[in-house]
């Protein structure tokens, strides 16, 4: 009768994630639309060395913010389809990504909302706005090389100026140990390999693990990831000013909080 009771309050917790996780998608999307609508200027169609392509003629960090989001918001949504599949080996790969493109986001905003605009930042975001493909057009014979800023000093940065409870150091050392562990599944690490690996008979599962123990652990590890791009939109509304916007996703965030135990 216990065991049977733990698995009705897990999957319980798995329904409330589930419609959770549903909710927080909604209302990315409305609230990027409006930070997106309310734009001064929007991409413009323009002709460069390799074709037609639309491109910011405003290259501020504000700009940034708003790409960064779009390009987090899209990514949790694909690991959320790959997880309705089955297929949480890419999802958590996918994750590697989300972390990033978060710990990108915070790190524009903070030069906005607790900070200032820093030479790191002006070099991140010179990288961030050139081009693939210089003036030949050719990707080839190209010499454009876009410089990598050091993803070591983004988190320092964040650790710095956020504010966290954690001090610096263990803040570095919890983001390192995170991306440590999805790396795994980016390179593909033997490790990582063998969770598609059981059943009866014991098999490699090449067309995704649903039905199996990992479906309900990989769904608890989504439900972070979309909570923590939801933060994102907090933050990129902070910076933008919009106080509607910071007040309606606040009050929805700690309803989320709620559902999910993390506060009373």
């Amino acid at each position: 009768m216990q065991t049977a009771q733990r698995t009705n309050t897990k999957t319980l917790g798995f329904i409330v994630k589930s419609a959770d996780i549903d909710k927080m998608l909604e209302l990315m999307d409305g609230t990027f639309t409006d930070f997106q609508n309310s734009m001064p200027k929007k991409p413009q169609l323009v002709e460069l060395s390799f074709g037609k392509t639309f491109r910011f003629e405003n290259k501020t960090i504000y700009e940034a913010m708003i790409q960064k989001l779009a390009r987090v918001q899209s990514t949790v949504r694909a690991a959320h389809l790959l997880l309705q599949n089955g297929f949480v080996q890419e999802q958590a790969a996918l994750q590697r990504t989300i972390d990033e493109t978060n710990e990108d986001i915070g790190f524009l905003v903070y030069a906005v909302t607790n900070d200032e605009i820093t030479e790191l930042h002006q070099r991140y975001l010179d990288a961030f706005w050139e081009e693939e493909v210089d003036e030949t057009g050719n990707l080839l014979t190209s010499e454009q090389k876009r410089p990598m800023i050091s993803r070591t000093k983004i988190q320092a940065y964040i650790a710095r100026v956020s504010g966290a409870d954690l001090n610096q150091h263990e803040r570095l050392e919890v983001t390192k140990t995170i991306s440590k562990a999805y790396s795994g599944y980016v390179h593909g690490a033997s490790p990582h390999i063998m969770e598609m690996y059981g059943g009866n008979p014991p098999k490699f599962h090449t067309q995704g693990l649903l039905g199996t123990p990992k479906m309900m652990e990989h769904a608890d590890d989504l439900w972070n990831y979309v909570y923590r791009s939801f933060i994102s939109h907090v933050l990129v509304a902070k910076a933008l000013g919009a106080e509607n916007h910071v007040k309606c996703l606040i009050k929805h965030l700690h309803q989320f909080e709620v559902n999910a135990g993390m506060i009373g």
